[in-house]
């Protein structure tokens, strides 16, 4: 049976996801298509079907959503009594895929072999009707198929993804080793339409752009191209985990590496020493910057790319995770005339975001807003951004004594590294201007004991300060597969929680499903810890408090520490508890 738009009217209508007239609006629109829609070949009619269904926006009878690709595929799979699954791209099992069908083949019928259960084929299929394909497919396989249904879209998106960028690599792999010229590696990089990119014959610079596409659509903060003994190895880093995606010919690994710095122009000649560089590209009209190290390592040269996405870097303060009192607080420290603000965390805690965020809200056509960083992680219109130069001798400490000539409002200063940069932002701080800037802490408390350390006398502290922040970024559990259970005895008691007897404490936590690529997380959160300097605190300062004593004292004041607020994460259902103690280190 072939899904064309009038088969598939008539499938909505029967199990109750159209009302009658929006299933003869389907065929009405159906006979107003061009001649060469109409007589498309049968394989080609299922994708008329989506894409003029999807088109008319029509409501979903049943719960007065929009009928879209997946209700369409789930009332194919529910009609031919089939499972309907999602198809996700990185949990494909490769050398599976390849032994059975060929890409032109699984393009044509719509079909992708997902896994073997227990000595079962599970296939996916559009067309569960299809008994032609079915027949082929499995004289070709050599085994009997487990159809489920998945959309049409979802299944080429598969193919797209997986064929790739490996076919990418297999051609680079061929032309690399019969010596062929693979062309001129000097062009700038440009994401192209899987057509261009398919007519091309430059295989190294197709391999590189299905990486990078592939990486936004995954959500990917970071890539990493590692090189072992014998192949390579790409993986991406999702919500702050690595996944393997794709291995590689150490051959193509040398090839990709001198594209990549090309693109960032770095020196190709050179792999004895590190390298950083930094790469623009777009996506979906907007601007993402590519932030490029290499490494010399023991079987060749290491590359990560972090992606900078203005999405993710340029969030509303209320969308960093914090509670309303937090937010409240901290919106209060920022809109104070003058003063020094500090964030604290580790590399990877969410400080350059946050203080993006913070500069954005604040910043208008009245003040002039500027930064140092190593090096600018994303160019902001409404910042002066600049950034440290060490080969010309321009650290944070130089730049800043600089930046003070140029009638500053507000300052953010990167990260305080050494005590000149730490007495330059305190001098800046005290003579009317507001200033952030980042420490390496582990609590709010510590980044005043940092400063001392550095050579800040006290009383300098105390009457520039506002408050300082430590944070933290903990996953969020997947909304689409969360699940309840107990924690036990010996969990409870890592978090140092009293459990009355016979009580126990439910928590929440994913199951894993396609949105999450069954990790059981999708996105992040921030858990924060503020520090207000208030009069109690600057007195504790003058007296030449430990930072354990400040923050007790800040505690007794209401601040939630780290711990705690990772606790009520915990609770509140957004977290688990495996990521609260990976996190906070209980």
């Amino acid at each position: 049976m072939t899904l064309d738009p009038n088969t598939v009217a008539d499938l909505l209508a029967r199990q109750g996801l159209v009302s009658p007239e929006n299933a003869e609006l389907i065929r009405k629109e159906a006979r107003q298509l061009p001649a060469h829609r109409r007589s498309a070949r049968a394989y080609e009619q299922q994708a008329v079907a989506y894409e003029l269904i999807q088109t008319l926006h029509l409501p979903n009878a049943r719960d007065g959503g929009v009928i879209g690709e997946y209700e369409i595929a789930r009332a194919i799979a529910a009609d031919a009594g089939l499972e309907f699954v999602r198809i996700d791209s990185l949990s494909l099992d490769a050398d599976l895929i390849e032994s059975k069908i060929s890409r032109p083949f699984a393009k044509r019928h719509r079909m992708l072999p997902l896994q073997m259960v227990e000595g079962r084929l599970r296939v996916a299929c559009a067309n569960p009707y299809d008994i032609e394909a079915i027949d082929s497919f499995r004289r070709i396989a050599g085994r009997e198929p487990e159809l489920v249904v998945a959309s049409e879209p979802d299944i080429l998106r598969a193919l797209t993804e997986f064929y790739g960028l490996r076919h990418a690599v297999k051609r680079a792999e061929r032309d690399l080793s019969a010596g062929i010229d693979l062309g001129n590696l000097e062009q700038l990089v440009r994401m192209k339409s899987e057509s261009e990119i398919e007519s091309s014959d430059q295989h190294i610079v197709n391999a590189v752009e299905f990486m990078l596409q592939h990486a936004y659509d995954t959500r990917a903060s970071d890539i990493h191209l590692e090189p072992k003994r014998d192949v390579s190895l790409a993986r991406f880093r999702i919500d702050g985990v690595l996944h393997d995606i794709q291995t590689m010919p150490k051959i193509v690994h040398a090839a990709v590496v001198s594209r990549i710095k090309t693109m960032s122009r770095l020196d190709i000649a050179e792999k004895r020493r590190p390298q950083d560089g930094r790469v623009k590209t777009t996506r979906g009209g907007r601007e993402i910057e590519l932030r490029v190290s290499t490494l010399p390592v023991a079987f060749g040269e290491k590359v990560v790319m972090r992606i900078f996405d203005p999405e993710v870097l340029m969030q509303d303060l209320s969308g960093l995770g914090f509670y309303p009192e937090e937010l409240i607080l901290f919106q209060e420290f920022i809109s104070r005339p003058h003063g020094i603000i500090l964030v604290t965390g580790p590399t990877g805690s969410g400080k350059t975001t946050t203080l993006y965020s913070a500069l954005k809200a604040i910043a208008n056509r009245e003040i002039n807003v500027t930064t140092i960083e190593d090096p600018i992680e994303m160019v902001i219109e409404d910042f002066n951004q600049t950034s440290v130069q060490s080969k010309v001798g321009i650290d944070f400490a130089r730049a800043l004594r600089h930046i003070l000539r140029q009638d500053p409002d507000v300052i953010m200063v990167g990260e305080i590294r050494d005590g000149d940069t730490a007495q330059y932002a305190i001098q800046a701080a005290l003579t009317g201007h507001l200033v952030f800037s980042t420490l390496h802490t582990n609590d709010a408390a510590s980044s005043i004991s940092r400063l001392v350390d550095l050579g800040v006398e006290r009383f300098l502290i105390s009457s520039t300060l506002i408050g300082t922040m430590a944070q933290r970024l903990v996953r969020r559990i997947c909304p689409h597969c969360t699940g309840e259970r107990y924690l036990s005895n010996e969990e409870a008691a890592t978090l140092r929680l009293t459990v009355p007897a016979g009580k126990r404490i439910k928590v929440q936590e994913g199951r894993g499903c396609f949105e999450c690529r069954s990790t059981g997380y999708l996105g992040r959160t921030g858990i924060f810890e503020i520090l207000a300097v208030d009069d109690a605190i600057k007195a504790l300062i003058l007296e030449g408090a430990d930072a354990p004593a400040i923050k007790r004292e800040a505690a007794k004041n209401g601040m939630r520490t780290l711990r705690q607020s990772a606790l009520r994460k915990l609770a509140e259902g957004l977290t688990t508890f495996e990521e609260v103690v990976r996190v906070t280190g209980l």
